[in-house]
């Protein structure tokens, strides 16, 4: 790779974004979590 190429970084909107998904993927397994608790809790 030659000092002159450009950084192999994704654009700031794109990196919020897959924050921001990622972030929502860990909500919604912790949120199936709890909901399988309070379900099966008789």
């Amino acid at each position: 790779m030659l000092w002159s190429d450009p950084k192999d970084e994704p654009p700031e909107e794109l990196r919020e974004t897959q924050a921001m998904l990622r972030r929502a993927g860990l909500l919604l397994a912790l949120a199936m979590i709890l909901a399988m608790l309070v379900l099966g809790a008789p």
